[in-house]
């Protein structure tokens, strides 16, 4: 009865995995260019496994082999190959769905020289994820050597592909993984849904192998804003006729809210279910406290070092080798203890109800159900959980132009910069370009140097604009230097264009010309005048003693421009003069007025003046004595 019981309970625990909520099958499109009848684009859904090229895409031809058509064997054997010839189309297989793993035949058909396989359902339904196996097989090492994209189709369109290629066409594909992964702004927000056990197998070693490859790429990215990552841990609940079973008391805390699987899959020996979960919700309360320090990215120090210090099969999966695993990282503690609380009281816990809630899909994300999933800008993430994978998924979630440099290394991207300029503007002179490198391609851009910023369509024409133009390659304008002198087509008064100065004509960009003030007419054209043509000007002189003046264009007596000159200077004279006497005169004139009224204010206090009428005088009555 015993062993009936936690027969149902291990049951129940693997089984709420696919029980629960909804999961989203990733997609991506698949557009046929031949033959006209296939043209067209489809869905296709993207595999688990292998590594999917996010962000960009692959063109290839479809080939249906004529034998080992379920590709459940090495093609070698059948003497098949799909190494494309130098100049060729890389090779897509079609392989039919049944008989063996997903996997094998993706690696069946990569070591026959495949660039991606595509596996045609065998039968009419909604596409699903192709997976890796489930259970443990110590002899898959190729699992994790799977590099080409692999994707499901449609039994309809694997069917019509098949026709068209017995018909004897040409089946052209072009598989676009660029709108896979949203990629909305300069931040990609990205979730690792992961588990301390490592005792269930290739799934856990890959995951702590991811763990400890990504870790210097995620903590940089992290410490410089790039992205913002955050851990989850998946746990279940134990059914409710079961809870206070000897079962559900190993696997399960809190009275049976937050359970897992036991390691083993043996509740007779071994760490319980409930051991791990400890340390899921340890690993969690690890990462809250370090991310309220402003230190999130100690959590991939943490996760790692307890790898490494503290496995199951040297029998140190316990608090006490965890807690030195955090004293040498220098997070309080008393803190982590805090947030764990107490794993025996019938309560809920914040951090593992939080999990759980968040454990939900919501939008286009789905439910977490595979462990691990990668969830990149709301969306899972499928394929091979490496870090070259991974950090182009991750790269392909920023907005275009925002990328770090990370992502535009030569071992994640290709330059489209580097051939022919990516068809882009550029001055090769002042080595400016328009063209910006990007995960996806390449944008052609007119770019901003020093401060200066240029304007164009970036494909034929980027011209400095602003007032510090001049200063940038003279603003993509003509300039010259001859005879000692420096002229340009470049004015800092215009914000942009060009235009060539006074004494020159051209379009002010290639060249400017000088022109000839002489030949052309333009100026010393007086009788008396004499001209010679300069570069950039013109010197005119004047013959019989006269004088040339500029701004009139015309020759002058040097005698009479004499006399004209200290007649100037005479009227000015006497006009300063003629000034300086009508106002004194009319100083003294208000000095004089000033001065007799001042004089008859006084007088008119003591003596009736000619000009005072007669004032009569009253005197006030007496009265009687």
């Amino acid at each position: 009865m015993r062993e009936k019981l936690g027969f149902l309970v291990c049951v129940w625990f693997l089984l709420c995995r696919s029980c629960f909520g909804r999961f989203v099958v990733e997609k991506n499109s698949l557009k046929l260019t031949s033959p006209e009848s296939l043209k067209g684009v489809y869905e296709c859904a993207i595999g688990n496994f292998g590594v999917p090229q996010y962000g960009g895409t692959l063109v290839g031809t479809v080939v249906y082999p004529k034998a080992n058509q379920k590709a459940c064997k090495g093609f070698d054997e059948v003497d098949i190959s799909f190494k494309s010839r130098p100049g060729g189309l890389p090779t897509f297989v079609l392989a039919d769905r049944g008989d063996c793993y997903f996997t094998l035949k993706a690696w069946n058909a990569q070591k026959g020289g495949a660039a991606a396989i595509l596996v045609a359902d065998d039968k009419d339904e909604p596409l699903i994820t192709m997976d890796t196996p489930e259970e443990e097989n110590a002899d898959a090492t190729y699992l994790q050597n799977i590099t080409i994209p692999s994707a499901l189709i449609s039994k309809a369109l694997g069917d019509s592909i098949k026709k068209a290629l017995s018909d004897g066409g040409m089946v052209n594909m072009n598989l676009d993984w660029t709108e896979s992964l949203p990629h909305p702004d300069e931040r990609v927000e990205y979730e690792f849904w992961t588990n301390s056990n490592d005792e269930c197998g290739p799934k856990c070693d890959s995951q702590i192998e991811f763990v400890k490859s990504f870790k210097g790429a995620a903590q940089i990215l992290e410490q410089k804003g790039y992205t913002q990552f955050t851990p989850h841990y998946i746990t279940w609940y134990c059914p409710q006729a079961f809870i206070l079973s000897k079962q559900c008391k190993s696997q399960c805390i809190n009275h049976g809210r937050y359970c897992a699987p036991d390691p083993e899959q043996d509740f007779s020996k071994g760490y319980d279910g409930k051991d791990v979960v400890v340390q899921n919700l340890r690993q969690a309360c690890f990462y809250k406290v370090a991310s309220e320090s402003k230190k999130p990215w100690l959590w991939w120090d943490y996760v790692t070092d307890f790898s490494i210090r503290c496995p199951m099969k040297d029998k140190k999966y316990s608090k006490e080798c965890a807690d030195q695993v955090i004293q040498s990282l220098g997070v309080d503690l008393k803190k982590i203890d805090k947030c764990i609380g107490d794993t025996e009281a019938d309560v809920e816990n914040e951090v593992l109800k939080a999990e759980q809630d968040t454990q939900i899909g919501k939008g286009s994300r789905g439910d977490v159900t595979i462990l691990p999933t990668l969830i990149i800008n709301n969306r899972q993430y499928r394929g091979k959980l490496d870090k070259g994978a991974v950090l182009k998924a991750i790269c392909a979630g920023f907005e275009e132009t925002t990328e770090p440099a990370v992502c535009l290394s030569g071992d994640v991207e290709t330059n489209e910069c580097l051939e022919n300029n990516g068809g882009c503007w550029q001055d090769k002179a002042a080595n400016l370009t328009a063209c910006k490198d990007t995960f996806r391609g390449r944008v052609c851009e007119c770019p901003v140097v020093q401060g200066v910023k240029f304007v164009g369509d970036g494909y034929t024409r980027c011209e400095a604009s602003g007032s510090l133009r001049c200063e940038i390659n003279n603003g993509g304008c003509w300039k010259k230097t001859q005879d000692g002198r420096t002229v340009s087509a470049c004015a800092e008064d215009h914000l942009q264009g060009c235009k060539c100065p006074p004494g020159f004509k051209g379009d002010g960009v290639n060249s400017c010309e000088d022109v000839d003030e002489c030949k052309d007419k333009l100026a010393c054209q007086c009788p008396e005048c004499k001209c010679k043509n300069t570069w950039g000007s013109y010197d005119c002189s004047c013959g019989g003693g006269l004088l040339y003046m500029r701004e009139h264009d015309t020759c002058i007596s040097k005698a009479a421009n004499t006399n004209y000159s200290w007649s100037f200077v005479w009227i000015i004279i006497l006009g300063l003069a003629a000034a300086s006497v009508a106002g004194y005169a009319l100083y003294k004139y208000r000095i004089r007025r000033y001065m007799d009224s001042e004089i008859r204010a006084i007088m008119a206090q003591y003596m009736p003046l000619d000009s005072q009428a007669d004032i009569p005088v009253h005197h006030a009555p007496r009265g009687d004595i």
